[in-house]
């Protein structure tokens, strides 16, 4: 893909760290780390975080919110704990979003569709997180609530 950068938006990376979730952008040093842990990367060879970062950086306004690369992030932080920058990728994937939405590249009724998809997605991904924590508090041999209580009362101590 060539790039004419008089044509592109200087500001569009301004406005995106403006937005809820991407303060951070800019900070990116594009080391692909997002990308290498990224399940829908895994699927999806089209789909690269990094590339995504940089279209941004370039201010490929255009390229970017009218594209389904926002769309496509499963939410799922992977990305995020991964970064040695802290730039929350799954967040700029939210801003990015709510900008497509704003500026009239989405239809407002997609967003809630994809709204009830991601509600499940943290749903079920809470559920797993019980689950395994359940299971390896039964390896352990330990009791979740009496944990839980014994944390409440050294809490109380505190106050």
């Amino acid at each position: 893909m060539t790039v004419v950068l008089n044509e592109q938006d200087t500001k569009f990376k301004y406005d995106v760290a403006e937005e809820p979730g991407g303060e951070n952008i800019k900070l990116c040093f594009a080391c692909g780390l997002c990308t290498a842990s990224c399940p829908v990367a895994d699927i999806d060879p089209e789909y690269n975080p990094r590339k995504i970062i940089r279209m941004v950086l370039l201010g490929m306004r255009k390229e970017v919110l009218s594209s389904n690369l926002p769309w496509l992030c499963t939410q799922c932080y992977t990305c995020q704990a991964h970064c040695p920058q802290n730039v929350k990728f799954s967040d700029v994937m939210k801003a990015l979003r709510s900008m497509a939405v704003r500026e009239g590249y989405v239809h407002p009724s997609f967003v809630e569709q994809v709204k009830e998809i991601d509600s499940f997605s943290q749903k079920s991904r809470h559920q797993m997180v019980l689950s395994i924590l359940d299971k390896k508090a039964e390896e352990l041999k330990i009791d979740p609530a009496k944990l839980a209580e014994e944390a409440l009362e050294k809490e109380k101590a505190k106050v």
